[in-house]
């Protein structure tokens, strides 16, 4: 991907990424299976290359975390498996959610990228150092983010913003060469 001398000094300074779920991590469609007992069960799908590139930047010391508006246990779940820091659900209103895991994980707003796709993103992508929005996003969102993926959120778009921050980090080389791809 090609980055921008301004994306790709905004996304060297990041230290946390994090972003919402449905529409970002999915691709925002919610499929809902009525149980006998009349519970419902909650189905949705997550990219399993987002999670190996999430994965990458732990490994090399990225926290990651999510802050969505809708409680799921598909995400929770989702979060555990790729160890995220922060896993935030129920929040609509996600300011004060920001401010909490600035304090927790003593960075700067600078330091933070965040990947959204809705209305509800735009005040966290105002206040971080690299607001990204998803190729899929509401036009309002693409106005506000100082990147838009080229891949859908839920198709490879997490993982875009990895290879992003990674590549800007100065890291991408040692993933090529730890998997011997020649680049």
């Amino acid at each position: 991907m090609t980055l921008t001398d301004s994306i790709r000094e905004r996304a060297a300074r990041i230290r946390l990424l994090l972003m919402d779920v449905d529409g970002v991590m999915t691709d925002g469609k919610l499929y809902h299976y009525p149980r006998e007992d009349g519970q419902v069960i909650e189905v949705k799908g997550f990219d399993s290359q987002d999670g190996l590139a999430l994965n990458w930047l732990q490994a090399r010391g990225i926290r990651t975390g999510l802050i969505s508006g809708r409680v799921s246990a598909g995400a929770a779940e989702r979060a555990k498996q790729l160890n995220m820091t922060y896993v935030y659900q129920g929040h609509l209103e996600k300011i004060p959610i920001l401010e909490e895991i600035l304090v927790k994980a003593q960075v700067r707003p600078g330091e933070v990228a965040y990947i959204g796709d809705d209305l509800t993103d735009i005040v966290v992508m105002n206040r971080v150092g690299l607001g990204i929005a998803v190729a899929n996003a509401r036009p309002e969102v693409k106005s506000a983010a100082h990147y838009v993926t080229a891949a859908r959120g839920g198709s490879g778009a997490v993982r875009e913003v990895a290879e992003a921050i990674l590549e800007a980090r100065g890291l991408w080389g040692e993933i090529l060469e730890k998997y011997e791809v020649s680049g």
